[in-house]
């Protein structure tokens, strides 16, 4: 796999917004809790906007708490924000 200049120096200003001076083990653990944090922010994003659509689309806040893992009180409130967030 190749990747060009700009790539490799996109990854490496990523990773060192996460590594914040730390070296080795400290710095890497940093780097990947930080990537995670993001995945994880963009899949909740993902997910949430999912319940909306399903929710329009006739689902129960029971059957969307269910499939989700999530309580009824958040997929309750996820659907009254009703709006598509940009992320």
């Amino acid at each position: 796999m190749n990747y060009s200049a700009p790539e490799v120096s996109e990854a490496t200003a990523q990773m060192e917004k996460y590594r914040s001076g730390e070296p080795d083990e400290v710095g890497a653990a940093l780097v990947v809790v930080g990537l995670c944090a993001e995945r994880a922010d963009k899949e909740t994003r993902i997910r949430d906007d999912m319940i909306r659509v399903a929710h329009r689309a006739g689902a129960s806040i029971r059957q969307l708490a269910e499939v989700s893992g999530i309580g009824r009180k958040t997929v309750t409130a996820i659907v009254a924000t009703g709006t598509h967030r940009e992320g």
